[in-house]
């Protein structure tokens, strides 16, 4: 007779504990979430619960709130979030980065400033560093600097890597394949790693978008797209008004074209779809 493999029972989760849980995400991260979440919470964070042996999420989260490295919460947010993106993704915002935006910066031979404001596992900072370095004068590569940023330690890991299943980069054309990829040999078959050339040229920093106080520079183009839809109004508003901060005057904000600034406060202009631009003082 075979065996009758059993799954480990679940770990109960209680609407009070559930609703501590969305607390805790949302005052950390901002990241809304609900009761009708109970099952993706409940998946996400039992591995979590188990590898730590609590026996509770109660337990769990009284360990989360009283580390005071930020460790804990940062495995949370990774089990939580969602980090689905792909190279090129929302192409037309590649097209008008190179069609608009960087000729001025080109002409006027300044640092060209960029950041990615929730970078993922990393394939949109380097879709954006690929598309400046093809469009630039090789003379002016060094003047790029690009930042790219996320709050899942996680997603940054891989993405500093940079290396992807070879089937991540679907669509891309072979000539950028052969320029900036490496294919993988012998145990590392079918796999691609970005060369080291644009791994040198991106710096990748973990950064709570409603924390951020520790960059002081403006950039010319910002991209921090498909993470407002997980925010509730007050927070895209505290998020938007961060980001304006920080562009450069004529400086372009890049959200997800599923994303809208309407009905907050600031004082960007629509330039095109999901694409604005801060006012010049």
């Amino acid at each position: 007779m075979s065996a009758v493999l059993q799954r480990e029972p679940e770990i109960a989760l209680s609407d009070r504990e559930l609703d501590r849980i969305v607390q805790l995400v949302y005052e950390r991260s901002g990241i809304t979430l609900h009761r009708g979440k109970r099952a993706l919470v409940v998946a996400r964070l039992h591995k979590v619960l188990k590898s730590g042996g609590f026996t509770s999420f109660s337990a769990y989260v009284r360990h989360v709130e009283v580390d005071r490295s930020g460790q804990e919460l940062s495995t949370l947010l990774d089990a939580i979030t969602t980090n689905h993106t792909s190279f090129f993704r929302e192409d037309e915002h590649f097209h008008y980065l190179t069609g608009r935006v960087l000729p001025p910066l080109v002409a006027g031979r300044r640092p060209v400033r960029v950041w990615c404001a929730a970078c993922s596992t990393g394939q949109e900072p380097v879709s954006i560093a690929i598309s400046l370095l093809e469009s630039m004068p090789e003379s002016q590569h060094r003047q790029i600097r690009l930042l790219a940023s996320d709050i899942s330690t996680k997603a940054l890991k891989t993405a500093a890597a940079g290396v992807y299943p070879a089937r991540a980069a679907t669509g891309v054309p072979p000539s950028v394949l052969k320029a900036h990829f490496e294919r993988g040999l012998g145990g590392e078959e079918g796999k691609l790693r970005i060369k080291a050339h644009l791994r040198r040229g991106i710096e990748y920093r973990r950064l709570n978008l409603i924390e951020v106080d520790s960059i002081e520079e403006t950039f010319d183009v910002v991209f921090c797209r498909n993470v407002m839809i997980y925010f509730d109004k007050a927070v895209q508003q505290r998020v938007v008004a961060m980001l304006e901060r920080h562009l450069a005057p004529d400086g372009y904000l890049f959200i997800a074209h599923s994303e809208s600034l309407n009905g907050l406060s600031h004082g960007l202009k629509w330039m095109a779809p999901a694409v604005y631009q801060r006012r010049s003082a």
